[in-house]
């Protein structure tokens, strides 16, 4: 029997989701002795789904051999907070998995959970990626952690926003080649960032599946600053003026168009305000418009039209728990936990449908913050610290080995 124990965990999903495993190590606390290690294929699910997996096969494999005292180290901030109390479990899929763990740890005396940077869980990491590797046959490619899409370096808030999974993304992500991640235009054009390659040192692999994230142009709703999620608004003449400069920007970027000619797929949220966005680049380069009803923006319920002091001062509490809680939604409406699960589906019919192509997708900023905030795997409280401008331009490659790279963030310098 040993009584004090160590388990790393770690797991990984080639596509998020994709074919994944988990890996698991228990180590004698004071000697470092590995005690028992597990790793299993678990077919196609989520990074987090595998990541939760690994530490209810390592605390069962704790409790198997005796263990008291366990000190759980995972490179996971999100499974770390949620079992430490700090953060929400708003996902059934993880609460199931967190009640597993939770009932396993409830055998041992103490439980600890630290987070530690990737380099030092790669014990349960190479685990993983056996498990993955046996499931779909193949060799691997890279670690489980680099699996996990688009990793950046963040840090995470102390106070209380951090049940809501607070993100601050400081200085550029990784991946991006540079590309600035912050409220004001990026400084540097496209073209400099298309000649840097983020597979060179984030170890993805295969051709991305690149996304032109383009934002609508003015219309009198946005004038105003009112929430406008469902009503179909058209653009306002400068509004239009400003779709046909990003549609002039677009087209002369290098790549956009195919070494063939061919233009490339136009995919547009089915509002006014968008198609007409999404014309404006169909005249610019070629091609034709598809429309996805998962790019609409957030259904803002009863506070359509309102401005924001207008909604907090009619419903003060649920205004003020909608900005605190993505899992909230406005009166009658649509919360943000919703938009990611079905911008999710967007994601992938898109990579499905274009994969290893430049896609040119055009929306509303909280389905484009929510393609942003996927690709850096960050938190719901990036859609709160992230500014996008009318008309901005973002890029986001999302490469076939669960890697994603944000290249550029809120580029308005063709409106200047």
């Amino acid at each position: 029997m040993t009584d004090r124990v160590v388990v790393e965990a770690d797991g990984g999903s080639r596509g998020n989701p994709g074919p994944a495993g988990y890996g698991a190590v228990v180590k004698d606390a004071e000697t470092g002795e590995v005690l028992a290690e597990r790793h299993e294929y678990l077919g196609v699910v989520t990074n987090n789904v595998a990541e939760y997996s690994g530490l209810v096969a390592g605390l069962a494999a704790a409790a198997d051999l005796g263990a008291s005292t366990v000190d759980v180290r995972m490179d996971s901030k999100l499974v770390v907070e949620q079992m430490s109390g700090r953060w929400k479990i708003k996902h059934a899929a993880l609460q199931s998995l967190a009640a597993d763990a939770g009932e396993i740890a409830a055998r041992f005396e103490r439980v600890r959970y630290t987070w530690i940077p990737r380099a030092q869980n790669s014990h349960a990491d190479r685990l993983a990626n056996v498990a993955m590797d046996g499931g779909t046959g193949r060799a691997a490619t890279g670690s489980a952690a680099a699996a996990k899409t688009g990793e950046t370096t963040v840090t995470t808030a102390a106070s209380g926003t951090a049940a809501a999974g607070t993100t601050a993304v400081a200085g550029t992500a990784a991946g991006s080649g540079g590309a600035t991640v912050a409220g004001a235009a990026a400084a540097s054009p496209v073209t400099a960032v298309d000649r840097v390659s983020p597979a060179r040192w984030t170890g993805a692999r295969g051709t991305p599946t690149k996304l032109f994230l383009l934002r609508h142009g003015q219309t009198e709703m946005s004038v105003d600053r009112r929430y406008s999620g469902r009503g179909d608004v058209p653009l306002t003449e400068h509004g239009q003026a400003q779709a046909a400069a990003a549609a002039k920007r677009l087209a002369g970027l290098p790549g956009l168009v195919g070494e063939d000619g061919a233009a490339p797929p136009i995919v547009a949220s089915p509002l006014t305000r968008t198609m007409q966005t999404a014309h404006a680049v169909a005249d610019a380069v070629g091609g034709r418009v598809e429309t996805h009803p998962g790019l609409i923006e957030t259904d803002f319920g009863e506070w359509e039209g309102l401005t924001f002091a207008e909604a907090a001062e009619r419903d003060p509490a649920a205004h003020g728990g909608w900005l605190s809680d993505s899992s909230s939604a406005p009166p009658g409406g649509e919360s943000f936990d919703a938009v990611y699960e079905r911008v999710a589906t967007v994601l992938h019919d898109l990579v499905e449908q274009y994969a290893g192509r430049t896609v040119v997708v055009v929306s509303h900023v909280t389905p484009i913050k929510t393609l942003l905030r996927m690709g850096l795997d960050a938190g719901p409280a990036l859609l709160f610290r992230l500014h996008l401008d009318l008309a901005s331009l973002s890029i986001v490659e999302f490469y076939p080995d669960g890697n994603a790279s944000v290249r550029l963030v809120n580029d308005i310098s063709h409106l200047s």
